[in-house]
């Protein structure tokens, strides 16, 4: 087993060899992630970015130093208004999202203030990054060097990538988008021509179609000097330039952008002679229709969103569990990934047990990495989450946590309840008045749905929390069930969990007729 035995591990030790074979110092391993700044970031977005700062802290657990550098994709253009924003920005398409006025205006520009929004969650949930701006590294012409190699070997760049991906655009233009000096857009400009001596682009702003529509050009006809930062370089070779210009050694990738990938891994091995960072794909997140989540569509699940009703830890533990596979993902599963994390700090801390010696030190690892290595001294009070919900739904407005707080102390699962505790109360409340749905329904044996039912038809003649509690033992012992097995299978119905407050008051409390309801609604 390498390291603490997750798949982090297992990519920091891939890495390293790599670049042990190549050649290659690793006194300074730096990994990549793009920051998406044309739309609204959601948890996929998110998730680019935690993955490298993942690979980060497996390399430098392997004793190798590293960093992740955060670059913005601010000089990307607009190709779409994403759904909900103002039609105003129509007026926008096709230029600079560095560019565009802020909607919201509290920052410099549209693409500031989308960028920020990301950079904020990964801020929350504590990671440590350089941020680099496209836009301010084209102002700096900080991939000069890499464009004007790119540029040179144009014709050539061209029909590779017609072999590579069947796209013939670019064997009559150059894989450059200037901006237009006259109106200011870049997807409209074709690049003609490059001048190796002036170190320029000639071009003419000719339109495009963007998104299965037309996007008009002005006409004008003009050059720009790479120095001046009046464009950019295509995505098809862009990634190589920065690459190059910043000396990166890894950096995962979505399926959707596997041709653009197989592109710059070519152009950086043979046009700019740099060997292209260590790859890992990963699949998208989806909806839960099955539809892929995007800043376009209007399906968009943001960190934000996330963090109003689930903690920090559980979003990264979302990220961390595996790389491989799609996920449908959305504000009803966070509960799961509540009580997952929980479960995980008790393996961690030897509250719970019942995995095998591999999968328990996998497990661990998780949950360490899942802490970014620092994982607390102590654990937390564990409540189960649809169990907070449950009981913050009826609470009255003006008292939720201490309503909470309350009837958690009164089933006896808590005494003097810690702040993280009442900040999950909040979180709790929000979801249940804003998300919560049915508990996900639980696969059961003849034999348990014959006892669950048996205690269902109890429930009709008991309504005090004693009598309640003594019926599950009783039922328990009437058809030869351990009563702990039981009351497990009750936490499993009516939570999501194996384990929760004294049923007899929490049922009462609750009200026998939804609970009835609920045990039905959940046996699958």
């Amino acid at each position: 087993m390498i390291g603490r035995g997750t798949w982090l591990d297992k990519l920091a030790y891939d890495i390293i060899e790599r670049e042990r074979s190549m050649g290659r110092r690793t006194d300074l391993v730096r990994v990549e992630s793009g920051l998406g700044a044309s739309g609204i970031p959601h948890v996929g977005s998110l998730g680019d970015a935690l993955r490298g700062y993942g690979a980060k802290l497996a390399l430098e657990d392997q004793g190798v130093k590293s960093e992740l550098i955060a670059f913005t994709d601010d000089m990307d253009g607009l190709r779409k208004v994403p759904a909900g924003l103002g039609r105003d920005l129509e007026q926008y398409i096709a230029m600079p999202v560095s560019r565009i006025p802020d909607p919201f205006g509290c920052h410099s520009a549209y693409g500031d203030h989308m960028g920020s929004l990301l950079r904020d969650a990964l801020d929350r949930v504590g990671a440590s990054y350089r941020f680099e701006s496209g836009a301010d590294a084209y102002r700096r012409n900080a991939l000069g060097k890499q464009a004007e190699k790119i540029l040179s070997a144009s014709e050539e760049i061209g029909q590779r990538i017609r072999e590579l991906t069947g796209q013939e655009k670019y064997e009559d233009t150059l894989p450059y988008f200037p901006i237009c000096a006259n109106c200011g857009k870049m997807y409209t400009t074709k690049a003609l021509s490059w001048d190796p001596k002036a170190s320029s682009v000639h071009y003419r702003c000719e339109g495009t179609e963007l998104r299965e529509r037309r996007v008009e050009g002005c006409g004008h006809e003009g050059d720009v000097k790479l120095a001046d930062g009046e464009g950019k370089l295509s995505w098809k070779v862009e990634f190589a330039a920065r690459w190059a210009a910043l000396d990166i050694r890894f950096e995962a990738y979505g399926k959707d952008i596997s041709d653009s990938v197989k592109v710059n891994d070519w152009v950086a091995e043979n046009v700019l002679s740099f060997h292209p960072p260590f790859h890992v794909q990963y699949e998208m997140f989806l909806d839960k229709s099955g539809r892929k989540i995007s800043k376009s569509a209007g399906n968009v699940f943001t960190p934000q969103m996330w963090f109003r009703y689930g903690s920090t830890k559980s979003l990264v533990l979302l990220m961390y569990k595996r790389i491989a596979g799609t996920r449908n993902v959305s504000a009803v599963d966070i509960p799961k990934y509540m009580d997952e994390y929980d479960h995980l700090e008790d393996l961690y801390f030897g509250k719970a047990n019942g995995e095998s010696d591999d999968r328990a030190v996998r497990l661990k690892g998780l949950y360490e990495y899942t802490n970014f290595l620092r994982p607390p001294k102590v654990p937390s009070v564990h409540v189960p989450y649809r169990l907070l919900a449950e009981i913050a739904s009826s609470a009255p407005a003006e008292d939720v946590v201490g309503y909470c707080i309350r009837r958690l102390q009164s089933y006896r699962m808590i005494a003097e309840p810690p702040a993280e505790l009442r900040e999950r109360i909040q979180m709790a409340r929000n979801w249940s008045t804003e998300v919560m749905g049915e508990p996900p329904a639980v696969e059961v044996t003849a034999a348990e749905r014959k006892v669950v039912e048996e205690f269902i038809g109890l429930l009709k003649d008991t309504k005090e929390a004693e009598k309640i509690q003594y019926a599950i033992f009783e039922t328990a012992k009437r058809n030869g069930v351990a009563p702990g097995d039981f009351f497990k299978l009750l936490y499993r119905l009516l939570l999501g969990s194996e384990k929760g407050p004294r049923l007899g008051p929490y049922i009462a409390d609750t009200g026998v007729e939804r609970t009835r309801s609920s045990l039905e609604k959940a046996m699958k």
